[in-house]
């Protein structure tokens, strides 16, 4: 089994200084990454920049050049969160392209799965808006590329990141070849990612949120995993599983309420590679969202790593949190989904 590792030192070249979403957040990786010996067991896959044919496919042309116009004049600030350098542009071209290259190398066998650990992340990033620290959504351009290029019929996108991936909604929100499941704090930042909003037209019922209160753990978020993305998934029977990972459910981490342990991301990675395993031939790809705590960031992705390549034991030093709030009740929230969206 051969997973692959997608990095570039461009990526570092998005200077935001002191902002959350920063370089730091790839050195911790690729640091403790090193530091454990798992990088040597991955299987390197060369990024590229995406073409602005690429990027066209989800994105309006007056929006990558409003980017690139950006960058050219020295970088600035986009919006209240989301800030821009010189080397902004390039870096976010690579990004996109090394998603699309991830999922390239899955599809010619090449690896069985894959993880892109790029940046600046992508999700909530609008066919016409960067916003919430992203400029092109990335696993959204990945997705179409999929679709459009390599004449994939389906794709499921599973975004179990914080915050809701209101860029990659809006791109598929009336397109039925993709699936696109949200779990999310609720309400928090960017405010979208309710219950009801399920996809229209043909797609009607081809996104399914989960909007999850504060205090959810690694119960909450096994819970729905087990009762609402697995049953949808294995209704839409994809040819291709995107993930955006996004790690800032952590107890540690900052930019969000939640009690979610290394232990529990480990528990969903592994339901998503059961899923890719028996619906897709393995065929799995994880691109970096969020998540601004280092060490459990760190920590985090190393573990995705370990799950990805069938290792049982899971390395979770930082434990669960050491200030436990009361778990909240989801399970109306679960039969409330499983009603909706008419899951077995």
């Amino acid at each position: 089994m051969k997973v692959g590792s997608v990095y570039h030192p461009v990526y570092l070249e998005h200077d935001t200084g002191y902002h959350p979403e920063n370089a730091r957040r790839l050195e911790a990786i690729v640091a403790h990454l090193e530091a454990t010996g798992l990088q040597q067991q991955l299987t390197p896959i060369e990024a590229r920049p995406a073409t602005v044919d690429e990027l066209a496919l989800v994105h309006y042309p007056r929006h990558i050049a409003r980017i690139e116009a950006a960058a050219l004049s020295g970088g600035g600030s986009l919006d209240a969160d989301t800030p821009m350098s010189a080397g902004s542009y390039q870096a976010a071209l690579y990004a996109a392209g090394g998603v699309i290259r991830a999922v390239d190398a899955v599809l010619d066998n090449t690896v069985t799965s894959a993880f892109a650990l790029v940046r600046p992340p992508g999700h909530h990033a609008t066919p016409g808006q960067a916003m919430g620290f992203c400029l092109f959504n990335n696993i959204a351009i990945a997705a179409r590329y999929a679709l459009a290029k390599l004449r994939l019929e389906r794709v499921l996108i599973i975004d179990f990141d914080v915050h809701h991936g209101n860029g990659t909604q809006d791109a598929f929100y009336n397109d039925p070849q993709v699936l696109y499941i949200s779990t999310h704090q609720y309400p928090h930042y960017p405010g979208s990612g309710g219950i009801g909003e399920i996809g229209a037209g043909s797609a009607l019922g081809a996104t399914i949120n989960i909007p999850l209160p504060a205090g959810s753990g690694d119960d909450e978020y096994g819970q729905v995993f087990q009762r609402v993305i697995v049953p949808a998934a294995e209704r839409f029977r994809p040819r291709l599983i995107l993930v955006s990972a996004g790690y800032d459910a952590h107890w540690a981490d900052e930019l969000s309420m939640m009690q979610v342990s290394v232990t529990g991301f480990a528990g969903m990675v592994r339901t998503m590679k059961g899923l890719a395993d028996r619906l897709t031939g393995g065929r799995l790809v994880f691109s970096l969202e969020g998540g601004y705590n280092l060490p459990a960031l760190a920590a985090s992705v190393k573990t995705t790593f370990d799950v990805l390549l069938d290792r049982e034991d899971i390395d979770d030093s930082l434990g669960k949190t050491p200030h436990p709030r009361a778990a909240p009740d989801i399970s109306p929230l679960v039969n409330k989904l499983r009603e909706l969206h008419d899951l077995p």
